[in-house]
């Protein structure tokens, strides 16, 4: 079973799902080195997020992308159940311990973006991992994002007004799309350009392009 459990496709022509040593490893250095740009972005898209909101009450959702792009990007590279989850919350993780104003949240808003990022490769049966599924997880990562914060914390947003709650969906759901969806899946084929993911399905698709 060793032979067949390391194997991209078994002999019945049914994709081998289940997670090696190296989709491990990979899923902790792809978290923590993504919770490192989270930590960055905690300070960038924190300000860019607040100068957004202070235009248009709901507007500083377009900021939130990359937030989510752990999600996208773990799916993309790993392709197994529970992928995107893993990277995200680890991402989320890490964003913590190396400190933010937003303490326990920042996991607890790792793990909802990460299942919604789930859901959509999930959706795909996990053979699905063009540009449009990876933008769709990040919008489903986005989605997520705003239902949960519709709910959690000591002013949830549903004591807001439905305009903004609108204007905060609208503007997640399109930078998940992009910043996290289009940016993760460019970013995905970069590191597969440099070889760096040749033992995944991600790195040999790109070599046959080239």
């Amino acid at each position: 079973m060793n032979t067949s459990a390391s194997a991209v496709v078994t002999a019945t022509g049914t994709r081998n799902l289940r997670w090696r040593v190296v989709d491990i490893v990979v899923a902790a250095v792809l978290g923590v080195a993504l919770g490192l740009v989270f930590w960055v972005w905690n300070t960038v898209g924190y300000a860019w997020f607040t100068a957004a909101d202070g235009l248009t009450p709901g507007l500083g959702g377009i900021a939130v992308g990359i937030w989510l792009i752990g999600g996208v990007v773990g799916g993309l590279v790993i392709r197994k159940p529970g992928a995107a989850l893993v990277v995200e919350l680890v991402a989320a993780i890490v964003s913590m311990m190396i400190g933010n104003v937003w303490g326990v949240s920042t996991v607890l808003s790792g793990l909802v973006q990460g299942l919604g990022a789930e859901l959509v490769f999930a959706l795909f049966l996990y053979r699905r991992f063009t540009l449009p599924v990876a933008a769709l997880a990040g919008i489903g990562a986005g989605a997520a994002a705003w239902v949960f914060e519709l709910f959690y914390g000591s002013s949830p947003n549903i004591l807001k007004s439905v305009e903004f709650n609108a204007i905060y969906l609208g503007c997640v759901v399109v930078s998940g799309a992009l910043l996290a969806g289009l940016v993760g899946w460019l970013l995905v084929r970069a590191l597969a350009a440099t070889g760096a993911l040749s033992r995944f399905a991600a790195g040999r698709e790109r070599r046959r392009e080239v």
